[in-house]
């Protein structure tokens, strides 16, 4: 799993070569969704010239609405695919969209199953519980795949006053995972982390910095 501070697809995002390699270099299905109403064909289209550029495919999945999550087709290719790439935009859009569907489920399957997963931007901070909310720093609900987590995306773009408020909610179990632009916290299998990219990834527990170990373990 990568989740990744935003800027995808640009010079500086490396490890998505590590990442497609470790994907067995299989086809990578690019998810717009949370660009919805942000010409998302045109971030599909990034994607792929991006890819492209070190001899890997990508493609759009088209999962716009939740009608489209519902549709067993589309939860079809995502349990299929070993390679899952979840853009950014809207994080409410993308988790409306996603929550209690088949597709949604299909994606924790093929994740579960050995499929890398990457997210970006709203990509990342869905796939946390809670989520950062983006418009004001608050925390709200996510989508859990991984618990006790939430991401700031964007980091090295906050305010240091929006970004002091969201730091003093990593109290108790709760960890910030604050992550620049072009740059990807990185889940291994055996479940440690490590940072990768152009920026910096700074954990906060207890509204202080801590090392990437504090991430390890389940989730």
């Amino acid at each position: 799993m990568a989740l990744i501070g935003g800027a995808e697809w640009t010079p500086g995002c490396s490890f998505d070569r590590t990442l497609w390699e470790e994907a067995g270099r299989s086809d990578v299905l690019v998810l717009p969704t949370a660009a919805a109403y942000e010409h998302p064909e045109r971030a599909v289209a990034t994607a792929r010239d991006w890819f492209a550029g070190f001899g890997a495919r990508a493609e759009g999945l088209m999962l716009l609405s939740r009608r489209d999550a519902m549709d067993d087709a589309m939860a079809a290719r995502l349990r299929e695919s070993r390679f899952i790439y979840l853009g950014g935009g809207s994080p409410m859009h993308l988790r409306s969209v996603l929550k209690d569907t088949p597709a949604w489920r299909a994606l924790v399957e093929a994740w579960r199953g050995g499929a890398v997963l990457a997210g970006s931007s709203a990509g990342a901070m869905v796939l946390g519980d809670p989520m950062v909310d983006p418009r004001g720093g608050a925390l709200t609900l996510g989508l859990g795949l991984i618990s006790g987590v939430a991401v700031m995306a964007h980091y090295d773009t906050w305010s240091e006053e929006k970004a002091h408020r969201t730091v003093q909610l990593a109290t108790g179990h709760l960890r910030i995972a604050a992550i620049d632009e072009r740059t990807a916290l990185i889940r291994s299998p055996d479940g440690t982390w490590s940072a990768a990219g152009a920026g910096e990834v700074t954990v906060f527990v207890d509204t202080r910095p801590a090392p990437l170990e504090v991430l390890r373990g389940p989730r």
